[in-house]
Formats: structure tokens, C-alpha cells, sequence
């Protein structure tokens, strides 16, 4: 008897369906395990055999034929585990196999019969739905799963604690409770714009940054408050939709990072070490894992430090920071994640920090700067959008009452900003001013003539190339939607001007 049960196999955020077939016939005792299986796939003939034992049975002293079809796809992860033993309880009668056949299963399985997670599942449910079935899946999972099925009849979400407990549910001796989706992860609070004192024109770019999802570098001297300023953005941008934190929880759910199936609508800050490698910036290693900037997809990536990460690993990030993806490729794996983020930087200006103090700075400068600052290359600069020279606090700054806008009056600017855009680029799939390419820039950030006529001036004068122009352009637009402006003026272009890196001079 040949027993057959649905299961998935991950290749990026994409579900692919496995069918596993098991065969028990007359031979040899046996377990084969086949269908181009990893290690901890060819290590669940282990597991099952202990979770079986751990219910009161035994394997039939018959040649057990496991196979994953199809066989020229590579299996990797322990939620094939409870598919295997499903299918094996199936072909030994233990359970109806048309039952199964309305399902798809995913987890892996202790030695005592539990169903522990595995990552994924938001992934595995989003297939299932897709098929028009339902999903068996970890109990502690059943919450994230649920996300996907709710409101939805006729695709229930089977969450089981462990093995015996699913059998009971498939007979109709106990009835396991459908899982409700969970509350919504409550935002982290962080920071606030009330904290940093001074710094009017940093506080202003970082504004400018979270309507219109623009990337930001910030450079000055330590303790000028470039971290505290950074760790703000979370507070003034806008919470993702529905849609927005699907799509991000898939990635944090691939990845194993979605803690109790709980969705959050905050939008990802992620703030690698400058010790990165560029397998965790970018992803990769052996099972093509997202990295950092997959992570922060929707959402903002800290480079804290720019000029101590690895050239490599910086320039690593040009092709992401334009497509909104990114494609790891291995020998045994291709996959592309969604990499659309909003780069935050910050460095200091030279080595030591104090290029603009004479009394602190060291003896080496301003050559120091120059070889410094060589370390972050060019084209990698010319994808930044604002660039700002954060000044040294002063104590009389210090000494000042708290700035009377906060997070929480800044991110009412924001939203409105993010609100028109959204209404303007509605149904071009696009989401911000960020993202304005093509014959969408012409249409909606073109300036009036006097805008352009200073931004032709400003061209040459800057050496602008067409990287640069166009992100001009971008955050023009975006200063123009702060202010309430239908078209894009002079002013607006002038700021705009006002945050791009100048070229260096000899």
C-alpha cells in the first residue's frame, strides 16, 4: 500500500508542493529515505521511529520506502518530520489516509511525540489556501497560521501540542480548538524626538527620510547624537497595512524570527554590527537564509559606524537599495527576496571624530579624513538621498528645555505626507516618492520653471550624475508633499539641494 501526504518544500517565500509517498511492503526490514533529503530530513527516520514508540507502536518489521516527490527538488528543514509520520500511520492503517488527503502538514516531532515549530509555517498556510486545503501545523504555531485562514471557510487550521493528540482529532475522539489569530505585536517603544537637542537641521532631514522613505547618511563628530536620531525613526513612521505586515511576516517567518505567530504592524529596524559578514548582510549560507537587508524589507536598516564595515560587504547593497530585491545565488540554491528598505547611516568624519576641532583632532588630518571616508565608495554614496553634517552638541544646547515637537507631532506630518502619496501612486505599484522611477517622476515631481532652472544650474555646478538628479527629484517631491504643495517649486528643489553631497575638491 502506497500512503500519500501533502507537504512544502521553502525556496525563498515561495511554498512548492512535496507530495511524500510511503510504501510498506514485504522484504527486508527497513527505513529508506529518498527524494534528495538534507541531513536533518535523513535524520527524521529517527525522530518518527521514537515519537512511534512514544505512542504505544512499533514499526512493521516490513522494507519502509519514504520518498519526497518530486525527487529532484531538494528537501532541507525538520517540518517534514509529522508529513513522514502521517504517511507511515497511513500506509500501516493507523489513520484514513483520505483524511490526510484534505491537508497539509508541517512540523518536526520530538522523541516523545510533540510537535515543536518549525519555520515557515505563514508560508506553508498561505499555500494551503491557495489549494483550497487546510493546514496540520505545531500548536504553538497555530496562531501565526491562523493569520491566513481567518474569515476564511472551508480552510481550517489543525494546531496540535503533539502526534497522539492529531490522531484522536482525525478519529473524532477529541476535538482539538481552531486557533484564533493573535493579537498584534505591540509596537517597542524607543526614543524620542524630545531627547535630542538642537541638531534643527538633522531633525528636519530624519523628517524628510520618513515621508518619503528616502535614505539618509548622517556624519559628525561622537556623541553628536547620530544614533539617538536614527533610533527616532521608528516613532515617526507611519504602521504597515495588512498587507505590508504579511508580506514582512513571511520573511520573519522563513527566517524562524516570528515569536508566537504574534503579526506586527511596526514597521522593521534592524541594526547590524559593523562586523557583519556578507552572507548576514545579504543572506545566504547553506539554506539561502535572508539576511539583514531582507529583514528590514518595509522598513529602515542601520549602518551604524558606515566606514568600519567591509568595502565588500558595503558595496554589496548597491543592487538591492535600486531593485527592492535581491537574489542570493548558491550551488545548490537560487532565491530573491524582497529587499525594499530605507538605509539609515552614520559615520564619523575621520578615524579619531574631530576632524573640525583643532584641539582634538589628530595629527594625521585632514589626510586622515580623505582615507577615512575612501572606504565607502562612491556609487554607494550616490544612492543616498540625504546627506547631512550633524554639528557637536554644545552645553548651552543641553542646557535648554526639551524641543516642544515630539515624535508624536513630527509623525502627524508624516502620515500625511505618506497618505498623499499613497493616493497618487495607487494601482502603479509603487508605495513612496522613493520609489519614483521613469515616466511616474516626470508626471508628479517635475518642477515649475524656476525650480528647474535652478536644479540645471545646480547640475553642473555639483556634477550630478543621473543617480543623483533623479533622487533630487525624489526628495524634492517628498518636501513638497511636507508643505502641502501641489507642484514643486523653486524652495523645494533648493532644499532638496541643500542635503546632496558635495563633490570633494583637491
Amino acid at each position: 500500500m502506497v500512503a500519500l501526504v501533502s507537504t512544502v518544500a521553502y525556496l525563498g517565500l515561495e511554498a512548492r508542493s512535496v507530495e511524500v509517498q510511503c510504501q510498506v511492503a514485504p522484504g527486508m526490514p527497513g527505513f529508506a529515505l529518498v527524494g534528495l533529503p538534507d541531513k536533518a530530513v535523513g535524520e527524521s527516520r529517527q525522530r518518527v521511529s521514537a515519537a512511534l514508540t512514544a505512542m504505544g507502536l512499533a514499526l512493521p518489521p516490513k522494507r519502509i520506502t519514504i520518498n519526497l516527490s518530486p525527487a529532484d527538488l531538494p528537501k532541507e528543514g525538520s517540518h517534514y518530520d509529522l508529513p513522514i509520520a502521517l504517511s507511515l500511520l497511513a500506509a500501516m492503517g493507523v489513520v484514513d489516509a483520505e483524511q490526510l488527503a484534505d491537508f497539509v502538514a508541517v512540523g518536526e516531532l520530538a522523541l516523545d511525540g510533540r510537535v515543536i515549530p518549525s519555520p515557515g509555517v505563514l508560508l506553508a498556510a498561505l499555500h494551503a489556501s491557495e489549494r483550497g486545503q487546510g493546514l496540520i501545523c505545531p500548536a504553538a504555531q497555530g496562531t501565526e497560521a491562523s493569520w491566513v485562514s481567518q474569515g476564511k471557510d472551508g480552510v481550517p487550521v489543525v494546531a496540535t501540542p503533539n502526534l497522539i493528540s492529531l490522531l484522536n482529532h482525525l478519529k473524532g475522539t477529541q476535538v482539538l480548538p481552531r486557533p484564533a489569530p493573535g493579537q498584534a505585536a505591540p509596537p517597542v517603544p524607543g526614543p524620542d524626538l524630545k531627547q535630542v537637542k538642537g541638531q534643527e537641521v538633522a531633525r528636519r532631514a530624519l523628517e524628510i527620510a520618513a515621508a518619503g522613505s528616502h535614505n539618509l547618511l548622517m556624519s559628525g563628530p561622537p556623541g553628536a547624537g547620530k544614533s539617538l536620531l536614527a533610533s527616532c525613526l521608528p516613532g515617526i513612521l507611519p504602521e504597515l497595512t495588512a498587507a505590508e505586515a504579511l508580506e514582512v511576516s513571511m520573511i520573519a517567518s522563513v527566517a524562524g524570527t516570528l515569536e508566537e505567530g504574534r503579526i506586527s504592524r511596526a514597521r522593521p529596524f534592524r541594526s547590524p554590527h559593523h562586523s557583519a559578514s556578507m552572507a548576514a548582510l545579504t543572506g545566504g549560507g547553506q539554506r539561502a537564509r535572508p539576511g539583514e537587508v531582507s529583514m528590514a524589507h518595509l522598513g529602515v536598516l542601520f549602518l551604524d559606524e558606515l566606514p568600519e564595515f567591509q568595502r565588500a560587504v558595503l558595496d554589496s547593497l548597491r543592487q538591492p537599495l535600486e531593485a527592492g530585491e535581491i537574489s542570493v545565488a548558491r550551488a545548490n540554491a537560487h532565491v530573491t527576496y524582497p529587499a525594499r528598505v530605507q538605509l539609515v547611516a552614520a559615520m564619523n568624519p575621520c578615524r579619531c571624530g574631530h576632524l573640525a576641532d583643532t584641539a582634538l583632532a589628530c595629527s594625521r588630518a585632514p589626510k586622515c579624513a580623505a582615507d577615512y571616508q575612501s572606504k565607502v565608495s562612491g556609487p554607494l554614496l550616490d544612492r543616498i538621498d540625504l546627506h547631512v553634517e550633524v554639528d557637536p552638541v554644545r552645553a548651552v544646547d543641553l542646557a535648554l528645555p526639551p524641543p516642544k515637537e515630539g515624535n508624536a507631532e513630527v509623525a502627524v506630518r508624516v502620515a500625511r505626507a505618506r497618505q498623499v502619496q499613497g493616493a497618487r501612486l495607487e494601482g502603479t505599484g509603487r508605495r513612496t516618492n522613493a520609489e519614483l522611477d521613469g515616466d511616474l517622476l516626470e508626471a508628479h515631481a517635475t518642477p515649475d520653471e524656476a525650480g528647474r532652472k535652478l536644479l540645471m544650474q545646480a547640475a553642473e555646478a555639483m556634477h550630478l550624475s543621473a543617480r543623483g538628479y533623479t533622487r533630487i527629484l525624489r526628495v524634492a517631491r517628498t518636501i513638497a508633499d511636507l508643505a502641502g504643495a501641489a507642484e514643486v517649486g523653486r524652495v523645494h528643489v533648493a532644499e532638496a539641494l541643500s542635503y546632496r553631497r558635495r563633490p570633494p575638491t583637491n
